[in-house]
């Protein structure tokens, strides 16, 4: 081989050097590119239907085919266990309830606890089991112990998820199991999991990695395990839930939740090819809602936040307070330019109601109102009585 041969092999060899070397910063850097980083071309998924909320707001972060109607799996139960909870928070049942389980619940295939008919559990226990284990027997169970039956339990699943505006979604039955007719969508999906998230009783079986329930009829129990399906708890910070589903239809599925500071986002990750697909999806939407996004909080229901004098009233005035948490969701390059103010009317007649307005916080940015939320009266305020007619009268005339 002659001089000049050798060093063009020497240079080729050093230009081959410095593309692997490019190659391996461009697959490092690949994530934070594809995963929506500031110039970066925005965040992308593989799955069938994909959505990232803010949690408490509402708002969509990031979404991809999410209104398509798709087989939910088992991300159906977000549903049934919202339901199980409100009928709890209306006093119609409570968690130390005995449950019976049917013979038609007991028959259900799919994940289960395996319950024979006959034998009874506690609400808490069955909805521990929904949640954990993702069991289709105990959603069965708790749907007739709601409703007096599945078939009364679905239809008070579909009038729900009209009420939360779930416009790509009907359900068939309580589990997820396949069937015709039976769809949601990412976006639907993410309603309903706000809705349960708002009840803290949940949370806590949400995140735990495994635990045990008795099953089996009376004098013959035994311990059976139960093991979160969620491997995101145990492997994203501040992950809190929410449900997993995979039927050969819907393929894999996960609704998913997570926390940091003051911002909640919820994702949900419908028909990807495999669970471990999901799960790095899920992963990717959460560090794009984390890294690009913060949530203001403005005020915690019951918060007061001033007084107005009440003219002709039982009481000289009425305490003003926020009705509901406020948050406000920004970018995190605006939390500077976020600042709020309080009006609130100075004077009010009597009679006044709980709950009547007195006033609005005004949320602006850049000195611009992008927000405005109500201020309410905390207590009833009467009317002057006999009593208060007399004072006010005696009063005038030392004054006068």
């Amino acid at each position: 081989m002659g001089r000049k041969t050798a060093l063009i092999f020497k240079i080729i060899n050093k230009w081959t050097a410095a593309g692997i070397i490019l190659i391996i910063i461009a697959s490092a850097v690949c994530p934070l590119i594809c995963y929506g980083q500031e110039g970066g071309g925005g965040l992308s998924v593989s799955a069938k239907g994909a959505v990232l909320i803010d949690g408490k707001t509402g708002t969509v972060l990031f979404e991809s085919n999410s209104h398509e109607e798709l087989p939910p799996a088992s991300v159906t139960k977000i549903m049934s266990m919202l339901l199980v909870l409100e009928a709890e928070d209306r006093g119609q049942i409570s968690m130390d309830d005995i449950v019976t389980v049917s013979e038609r619940a007991a028959e259900m295939g799919g994940s289960q606890m395996f319950m024979e008919p006959g034998e009874t559990h506690t609400v808490e226990e069955l909805l521990k089991g929904a949640a954990m284990a993702s069991a289709n027997d105990a959603c069965v169970a708790l749907a007739e112990y709601v409703a007096g039956s599945e078939e009364a339990f679905v239809d008070m699943m579909n009038s729900r998820a009209e009420e939360l505006g779930m416009v790509n979604t009907h359900f068939e039955n309580t589990n997820g199991l396949p069937v015709a007719g039976h769809f949601s969508s990412a976006y639907d999906i993410s309603m309903m999991s706000k809705e349960l998230m708002k009840h803290d009783e949940i949370k806590e079986w949400l995140v735990t990695w495994m635990d045990t329930v008795k099953v089996g009829l009376e004098g013959k129990q035994k311990e059976f395990g139960l093991t979160n399906t969620n491997k995101l708890i145990r492997q994203y910070t501040g992950a809190t839930g929410i449900k997993t589903g995979y039927t050969a239809d819907a393929k894999f599925c996960l609704s998913g939740s997570a926390k940091r500071g003051n911002l909640e986002l919820i994702g949900v990750i419908l028909g990807a090819e495999t669970s471990d697909i999901r799960f790095s999806e899920m992963k990717a939407m959460l560090d794009y809602g984390f890294a690009l996004y913060d949530s203001v909080n403005i005020g915690d229901e019951g918060l007061s936040v001033g007084t107005s004098s009440v003219e002709k009233g039982s009481k000289d005035y009425v305490n003003g307070i926020l009705p509901e948490d406020i948050s406000i969701l920004i970018k995190k390059e605006e939390k500077q330019q976020i600042s709020q103010d309080i009006f609130m009317e100075e004077r009010v007649t009597a009679p006044v109601k709980k709950g009547d307005k007195l006033g609005e916080i005004r949320i602006f940015k850049n000195g611009e109102i992008i927000e405005t939320h109500d201020i309410v009266a905390e207590t009833d305020v009467d009317r002057w009585g006999i009593f208060e007619v007399i004072r006010d009268m005696v009063g005038f005339s030392f004054k006068k």
